[in-house]
């Protein structure tokens, strides 16, 4: 007697398992169709372990001919790049391949779908990354290349789509694809987008990223959902061959008299409060908490308007925009990308200096605009905050200055990997971070460090 495996609505339903006496590792007993079913993520578990055991199987899993694509990608690896390919391929098709920005993730998860040779769904958490990879796609695979997301909802053997409508079709479409490639895979993570990699029933799945750990250790789940990391070089392993050699120029900047004066009273408060509340700010979940505290403490909501004062002060301090100021005349003849940590800031710094900007609030076409100028020439200079950070084709830069940051080594790694493509000419990349002198803003800059 055969055992029968079927895709149903995000699960794999096996039928006659019990008469083989094989237990299956995170299935479950359905009363309603007397089969056992499994998240459709442990499909290829499954059918190795029956195979294993020597079970004949009648699969009904895949709506697809296995191997069905011929694709010829004319891209030629670099050594490190053949060595993360492989160990992905040894590692059974599973598994995260961390790499800096800027040292082709891409190109990788390009040779994945041509190795495997299946239909493959690449997922992405933005609409420029989605329009980025459907280009690339385009250009090096004979086929026609789906989009789901951006205003398009069209299924093709190969598809791109973002993580929202991935999750939005898992159930219809988890059993169209061999491969599944998550670019940014840390952003799987997330509560919501786990599913994406739940219902789909793909046996290979590659995870690409610049920072594959997260804070709330959520990368363990990415790790059980698509493999663990099989291959990780840093900068400085690239640094000089594959990216270019780089500098980063700490400097420190005091505060103004007055500012000094605020900080350090709402600083006060804020502290006084947390040895009066048992509050330690030693845990992310401690913040919370004050947080919760705030909604019905007045206590409470003073500490938490103190500190993001104090923050504020630190991060947007007047002395961090004259220090900016030299920095940009000392490099008036260099591509030039500043980073904020707000808005405000990010408006602030452009008037002062004429430097286009690009926040959440630019929209799409503007975007394109400011960034196609930069590439251009036309524009030297362009200050953010946080968009550019992951998720957009950036142009190359070779100097890179961060006025304000968070405590993230994920957003430190991803600066610096704007200003790390080769040059031409071999010149090194360089990157400034300021930093309010004698302040908690030190402390951060050293976490994220």
């Amino acid at each position: 007697m055969t055992v029968t495996l079927r895709y149903e609505d995000g699960t794999i339903r096996v039928e006659g398992a019990e008469r083989h006496g094989v237990d299956l590792p995170g299935a479950e007993y359905d009363e309603r169709t007397d089969s056992d079913r499994a998240p459709a993520h442990r499909y290829a578990a499954l059918r190795s372990l029956l195979d294993a055991r020597g079970v004949p199987v009648d699969d009904h899993v895949l709506a697809f001919e296995r191997g069905s694509l011929a694709l010829d990608s004319e891209y030629e690896l670099r050594d490190y790049q053949r060595d993360a390919l492989d160990a992905w391929q040894g590692n059974g098709r599973r598994g995260v391949v961390e790499l800096p920005t800027g040292s082709g993730k891409t190109v990788i998860g390009v040779k994945a779908i041509e190795r495997v040779g299946d239909p493959a769904l690449v997922v992405v958490p933005t609409i420029d990354l989605l329009t980025q990879w459907r280009e690339e796609l385009e250009a090096e695979f004979d086929v026609p290349v789906g989009q789901l997301g951006g205003g398009e909802q069209r299924v093709e053997p190969i598809t791109v789509s973002t993580y929202d409508s991935a999750y939005l079709r898992a159930d219809e479409l988890g059993d169209r694809f061999g491969l599944v490639v998550f670019d940014e895979v840390h952003h799987l993570g997330g509560e919501g987008y786990r599913d994406v990699a739940r219902l789909f029933a793909a046996p290979a799945r590659l995870g690409l990223t610049a920072t594959f750990e997260r804070p709330d250790d959520a990368h363990e789940v990415v790790a059980d959902l698509v493999g663990d990391v099989v291959y990780r070089l840093d900068v400085d392993e690239l640094a000089g061959e594959h990216l270019a050699d780089y500098d980063v120029k700490r400097l420190e900047v005091p505060l103004t008299d007055e500012e000094r004066r605020e900080y350090e009273e709402v600083q006060q408060t804020f502290v006084d409060y947390l040895r009066q509340s048992g509050i330690s700010m030693n845990r992310g979940s401690d913040y919370q908490e004050l947080v919760k505290r705030s909604g019905s403490d007045p206590r409470a909501r003073e500490a938490l308007l103190a500190k993001q004062r104090a923050r504020e002060i630190v991060q947007e301090s007047e002395n961090k925009v004259r220090h900016l100021a030299d920095i940009l005349e000392r490099h008036r003849d260099d591509r030039i990308i500043v980073f904020t940590a707000s808005t405000d800031l990010v408006y602030r710094v452009s008037e002062r200096f004429l430097i286009p900007a690009i926040t959440h609030e630019t929209g799409a076409k503007e975007r394109r605009e400011v960034l196609g100028n930069f590439r251009d020439g036309d524009y030297s200079w362009v200050v953010t905050a946080n968009v550019l950070d992951e998720g957009v084709d950036v142009p190359d830069a070779n100097v890179a200055v961060i006025i304000a940051g968070s405590g993230s080594e994920r957003e430190f790694t991803q600066r610096l990997g704007r200003v790390l493509r080769p040059k031409e000419d071999g010149s090194r990349a360089l990157l400034y971070e300021l930093v309010s002198e004698d302040t908690a803003e030190e402390r951060v800059a050293e976490r994220r460090r």
